[in-house]
Formats: C-alpha cells, sequence, structure tokens
C-alpha cells in the first residue's frame, strides 16, 4: 500500500523533507549517521505516523558510492520512522541504481526528475517538453518491473515554465502506469503566489482526482513559504520543505514555518473542515531539530529566524517585558517548549536589568538599579555589541551590591 497517496487522498499533509537531499545543493554535506538521525527525529513528530506524514529523501545515489550508502542506510535504519525516498535523473541506469537503494525498505520510493518546460528539456535531455514527459511513463514502468514495492514519483523540473495542459496529460498518463505522486516543481523560485495557486488548481483539475498532485517550490525570490501555503490551498498535500530552508540557491521553504503555520492555522489555511494530521505535530520538536541541523550543516540560527531562531522568546525592553502576550503571535514556551529569557542590551528599562539582576542572585535598590542601568548601556556602546553578558553583568553586580552603588563614569566599575 502507498501510505503517502492514501494520506494525500484522506486530506492529511505529507512532508517531502528535503535538508538531506536538495539542502546538499546549497554545500552543505550530512553524512549517513546524520541523515538517519535527521529521518528518525523528523518522523518522531508524528509519533507512530510518521511514514504516513513524512518521505525523507536520503539523497541522489548516482552522486558516487558514499552517497549510494548514505541513502541505503537511511532506507534501512530509518525504516518505520519516516517513508524514505532516492532521487534520480531520468535515465535508466540512475532509476535502477535509486530502486537499489531503498529496494527492501518499507514505505521506500523513488523520485525521478524529468523536464517539464520547453527550455528545461532542451537543456537536460535535448528533447522537446512533451518527448521528455513521454518518456517519463516509460521510466514510470520500468521502475515498477524492477520493484513494484517501491513507490515511483515524478518531478516534473521547471513545471512553473511549462504548459499546464501538457503537464496534465503526462501526469494522467504516468499515474495511470503506476506512479504515486506528480510533483511539481518551481526549480528557479521565481513563481508569484498567484501564479503557483493557478498552476496546481489548472493541472489538478485537467489531471483528473487520480493523479496527487505534490509542491517543490524555491525561494529565490523570498516566496517558497507563500508559494507552498498557495499550493496548500489548491487542495495540494504532499508539500516539498527543508530544514532551516536549505536547498539549491536561496533554498526553498523551511521546514519548521510550513509545519508550524499548518498546525496552528489549517483551518484558515486548508479550509474549516480540514483534517490534515493522522497524529498531530509535536511542536516542541521543531527548535531542538532545528538546532541539530544548524550545529550539524553551520547554517546558523539568527536573532531573525522565524519560530526556530535565538530571538524566539527573548525580551529586552519594557513595556515587552511587562505585557509580552502584545508583542508575539503565539507563547513559545507553550507552544514550543522556549523558555522566556530576558536580555540585557542598551534598550534595558529599570524593569529588565533588575528581572537579570535577580535572576543572577541580586536584589537591587533604586539607586543600584538606575547605576546597573547606566553602567549596561554604555558598556554596550564601548564594546559595540548590543547584548551584554550575563557573566560581565554578573561580575559588575558583584562589585556594585559590595560597595556605595556609585561608578567613577569611566569604565563603569564601582568606586
Amino acid at each position: 500500500m502507498d501510505v503517502v497517496r492514501e494520506s494525500a487522498g484522506a486530506g492529511r499533509v505529507v512532508l517531502w523533507e528535503e535538508s538531506a537531499r536538495d539542502g546538499a545543493q546549497a554545500k552543505t554535506l550530512m553524512p549517513a549517521d546524520f541523515r538517519v538521525a535527521l529521518a528518525r527525529e523528523t518522523g518522531r513528530i508524528f509519533g507512530a505516523d510518521g511514514p504516513r506524514h513524512v518521505v525523507f529523501a536520503a539523497g541522489f545515489p548516482a552522486v558516487c558510492g558514499e552517497e549510494f550508502e548514505a541513502v541505503r542506510r537511511v532506507a534501512a535504519e530509518a525504516e518505520g520512522a519516516v517513508s524514505v525516498a532516492a532521487v534520480c535523473r531520468g535515465a535508466r541506469p540512475d532509476l535502477e541504481q535509486a530502486v537499489a537503494s531503498v529496494r527492501g525498505s518499507r514505505h521506500a520510493r523513488v523520485m525521478v526528475v524529468v523536464p517539464a518546460s520547453e527550455a528545461m528539456a532542451q537543456v537536460m535531455v535535448h528533447r522537446t517538453a512533451a518527448e521528455a514527459l513521454g518518456a517519463g511513463v516509460e521510466l514510470v514502468k520500468r521502475a515498477r518491473d524492477l520493484d513494484d514495492e517501491v513507490a515511483v514519483d515524478l518531478c516534473f523540473a521547471d513545471a512553473s515554465r511549462a504548459d499546464h495542459a501538457l503537464m496534465a496529460h503526462h501526469a494522467q498518463e504516468m499515474t495511470g502506469a503506476g506512479a504515486g505522486l506528480i510533483v511539481l516543481a518551481d526549480t528557479v523560485g521565481a513563481q508569484l503566489p498567484s501564479a503557483c495557486r493557478e498552476m496546481f488548481a489548472r493541472v489538478g483539475a485537467a489531471a483528473g482526482p487520480e493523479v496527487v498532485l505534490a509542491s517543490h517550490l524555491h525561494n529565490d525570490l523570498g516566496l517558497g513559504l507563500a508559494n507552498t501555503l498557495q499550493a496548500a490551498g489548491a487542495g495540494v498535500r504532499v508539500l516539498s520543505a527543508s530544514w532551516l530552508g536549505i536547498a539549491e540557491r536561496a533554498g526553498m521553504v523551511a521546514t519548521e514555518q510550513l509545519l508550524f503555520l499548518l498546525a496552528r492555522h489549517a483551518g484558515e489555511l486548508l479550509g474549516a473542515d480540514a483534517e490534515p494530521w493522522w497524529t498531530r505535530p509535536d511542536l516542541t520538536r521543531l527548535p531542538v531539530i532545528a538546532r541539530m541541523v544548524a550545529e550539524r550543516t553551520g547554517v546558523p540560527l539568527s536573532v531573525t529566524t522565524p519560530i526556530v531562531g535565538t530571538g524566539v522568546g527573548s525580551i529586552s525592553t519594557g513595556t515587552p517585558f511587562v505585557h509580552p502576550q502584545l508583542f508575539q503571535p503565539f507563547d513559545p514556551e507553550q507552544t514550543l517548549g522556549i523558555a522566556p529569557r530576558v536580555v540585557l542590551t542598551q534598550l534595558a528599562s529599570a524593569r529588565v536589568v533588575t528581572a537579570v539582576a535577580t535572576r543572577l542572585g541580586h536584589t537591587l535598590d533604586r539607586e543600584q538599579t538606575r547605576a546597573a542601568m547606566d553602567w549596561v548601556k554604555r558598556r554596550a556602546y564601548r564594546t559595540g555589541r548590543a547584548v551584554v553578558e550575563d557573566a560581565a553583568f554578573a561580575d559588575y553586580l558583584d562589585g556594585l551590591t559590595q560597595h556605595t552603588g556609585h561608578t567613577d563614569g569611566t569604565d563603569g566599575e564601582p568606586r
């Protein structure tokens, strides 16, 4: 049974996770053991329903022997946590290699990339788009002959610049030959949201209900998330994403952002009657996995990274300190397990200074608070760094509370 088609047909969301495969084109390299761990952790977001909610694209076996072995290990060792996919070009040797890399793994898949636009077909296979897509039908049949337990999906490269009717026709043919999913890709990340929704709506309507469409949308214009939500709004339930958005060039929609929004706003995004989950995603896993990916790949979590960034749950000014619920769209601790943090910067108010001092074990009177606040601001400007670290502030407080609380006005240390 193709549990991914079953899930999509039932209106459930399936995440097609690309950080190990398309992420490699962001100049990252995940070794086999990390891919296995990441696949397991991603599946764990959905508990026992991981294979029905996550397709983990383990890699591109044709790259080299090490890549083949990495994909093979994910297929063997993450079995049961996710559905594992190998990705290949539309060439028979590559297809045979991809099938071999995942053979024997429950819910295994291969995704074959075929060009859909005229320009891409000429570059990739030196044929017309119709010829390239027609050859894809034969690749489906070949894959089914190789191992009918391995589901085969087709990714239409450069679908955003391809003919809708042509894609719909061949999607029907491929599905009739045994294809599981038809993935429409905005390969260059240049599609606008209205055009994206129109593409999925038109191709889906023309192809018919047996065809299960999936999205793969890049972020070159910063529209990967918006476009993916447009695809979901058009009825697509298999949605490609990548942890931290890592993928070719400017990346693609970030897994943590997509899952968070769908979990929190499914009714608004998918329709009031939507039932997108067999098991609701555990959003507290998102920051944990994001940090794991950032540490392994070197892709940083910044202050401004949505959902999982270092600025989430941090407070540095007075009014947000008193009324945090007015300045954040969700409760980070309740929703994500991120405890609130009060951070000292040049913007610190007396309340913020007092709160940090209390956390560090010091109770300040009014004069000491005023002196400490002055010290924090001058230190930030003197060092050129906004955040004043707890260790430096603790050292200052030790001196302040042992003396009069006055400072010498130069280096900020107590007299």
